[in-house]
This record gives structure tokens, C-alpha cells and sequence, in this order.
């Protein structure tokens, strides 16, 4: 049962989790403590009591209370984790999965606790994958208004002509009517019938890079993510991980700065030099 809040129109529902676990977090009681609070009616979420078991909330939007008592406070200052993974190949970018292939916590020690993944990487796809349960941290890398860049390489079959490659940089409008945003792209090698390609994107569509260049006659063969905005790890193997430094969590989430709009000036609104760019 998930609870009806504004958290259930907001695209990061696998942030909720299920409230005896939030209260277990919080240390104020154990899991199974937790669960007898709930059904005593001793649990509310935005003023309304809540009795059923299995609900689920989000810490980061809603305000739950125990006795009386609002618990997110303590729960903002539990330690935030963020972690760098490698995803392989053949691994969901999940918590679980119903058909019980293998996900990407299971990459994680248990120790680091519930982690989740900050965007997704199609299950053949490897690279770069961030993992945290830092809310935050999730919306603002996720949220294509900062446009953090992501970075892959791309090995596709054949060799496409610039003219095609071209097509795909300006956008392209995909087989179900979605349109691409304007992407930077660059040939880094060829390889016989293979050709690699770097391709820069702010924000992606399900499996857009696979799609895009099967639109134009040429399938992935190979793709992994190299880079997320400036964090960069050529050193971590497939299936490692390791924690992001606070330098590299604060160079994540600053905003970059705005290009100069080309409105006038105050003194050009005041009729002095030229109104030219």
C-alpha cells in the first residue's frame, strides 16, 4: 500500500520506503516494535493516523510522527552515503526484482544499508552508477533543469556516415513520437566493422542511445557510461564500488553557472552604444 501524498506524483517513488523501516532508522524502536506502533494507531504520516500494515512514505516530503513526536529531524541526521559503482553487464539498476535477476545492491556490502540507484543503466549496459539514500542528492542529479551531464561510449556496427551522425546531434524524433534533445557526439575510433562514439547527454529516454542509432541503420553493440557530470573513474573495475569524497559529492550537486542572456544592458536601455551583439 503506498500512501496518497504529493510524493506519489513526484518520478522518485522508489525513495519511499516502508514505515517501520523509516522508524527503525530513526533508532526510536526495532522493525517489529515498529510494526506494533502502527497497528496501535501510535503512527501518523501529514496528520493521519495510519494503521495498515506495509505503508510506505517519504521521509523527504512527508511528515511523519511517533507518539507525537516528528522523527524527521533525527532522520535527516542519519549519515548520508554515496557511493560510485561500475555496474557490469546483466545487472538492474534495482532494489529487487520480480523475475530474480540480479540487481545492483547486490554489488554492496549490507553494511553500507538500503542504498538506491540515482537514475538507471539498461541491464547490458556497464558503467558509472551512483547508489545513496540521500534524497536530495537523488533530485538534483536526476532533475533535467541542472543538466548534469552523462557521458557513454558507444560501440556500434558498421560506420555510420557524418551526415547521419549529424541527424543525431540536432535530435531525432524516436519510433513511439518521442523527440531526442540535442546531443554532442564524436567519432573515437574505428575498428574494423565497429565505430566508437562518445555521445553527451543532459537528460535520457529508455534506452536512448540503442534507439537512436538503430534509427539510423547502425546497432550498439557495446555501450557503457563513462562520465557523470565531472566525476570521472577510469581506475574502478566492473563490479567495484567506492565512496564519493565531499569534494566530489559538493562538485556533483553545484549548479553551474548560467550562460549571459543577450538582453541589453542597463546602459544600453538607456541609449548608449549599440544594440548589436
Amino acid at each position: 500500500m503506498f500512501l496518497q501524498t504529493a510524493a506519489a506524483s513526484c518520478s522518485f517513488l522508489h525513495m519511499q520506503e516502508r514505515l517501520q523501516k523509516i522508524i527503525a532508522t530513526a533508532g526510536i524502536a526495532s522493525r517489529r516494535h515498529a510494526e506494533q506502533l502502527i497497528a496501535a494507531g501510535e503512527v501518523t504520516v501529514n496528520g493521519k493516523v495510519i494503521t495498515a500494515p506495509g505503508t510506505k512514505a517519504d521521509p523527504e516530503v512527508d511528515h511523519i510522527k511517533v507518539r507525537g513526536k516528528l522523527i524527521n529531524p533525527v532522520l535527516k541526521k542519519v549519515e548520508k552515503i554515496h557511493v560510485l559503482l561500475n555496474k557490469p553487464r546483466g545487472y538492474l539498476s534495482s532494489v529487487s526484482d520480480p523475475e530474480g535477476r540480479p540487481t545492483v545492491t547486490e554489488l554492496l556490502p549490507p553494511s553500507l544499508g538500503r542504498l538506491y540507484p540515482v537514475g538507471r543503466l539498461d541491464f547490458n549496459t556497464e558503467g558509472l552508477l551512483l547508489l545513496t539514500n540521500d534524497g536530495e542528492f537523488t533530485n538534483f542529479i536526476t532533475s533535467a533543469r541542472n543538466k548534469v551531464e552523462k557521458v557513454y561510449e558507444a560501440k556500434v556496427k558498421g560506420v555510420p556516415d557524418e551526415k547521419s551522425i549529424e541527424r543525431l546531434r540536432r535530435g531525432v524524433t524516436l519510433e513511439d513520437g518521442v523527440r531526442t534533445a540535442p546531443a554532442k557526439i564524436r567519432q573515437m575510433a574505428e575498428t574494423g566493422n565497429n565505430t566508437w562514439f562518445e555521445i553527451l547527454l543532459h537528460e535520457g529516454k529508455n534506452q536512448q542511445i540503442r534507439r537512436m542509432f538503430e534509427l539510423i541503420g547502425h546497432s550498439v553493440v557495446k555501450l557503457r557510461r563513462s562520465r557523470i557530470g565531472g566525476l570521472r573513474d577510469d581506475v574502478l573495475k566492473p563490479g567495484r564500488w567506492r565512496r564519493l569524497t565531499e569534494s566530489e559529492v559538493k562538485m556533483l550537486t553545484t549548479k553551474r553557472p548560467r550562460k549571459q542572456s543577450r538582453s541589453p544592458n542597463k546602459s544600453r536601455v538607456a541609449g548608449h552604444g549599440s544594440s548589436r551583439p
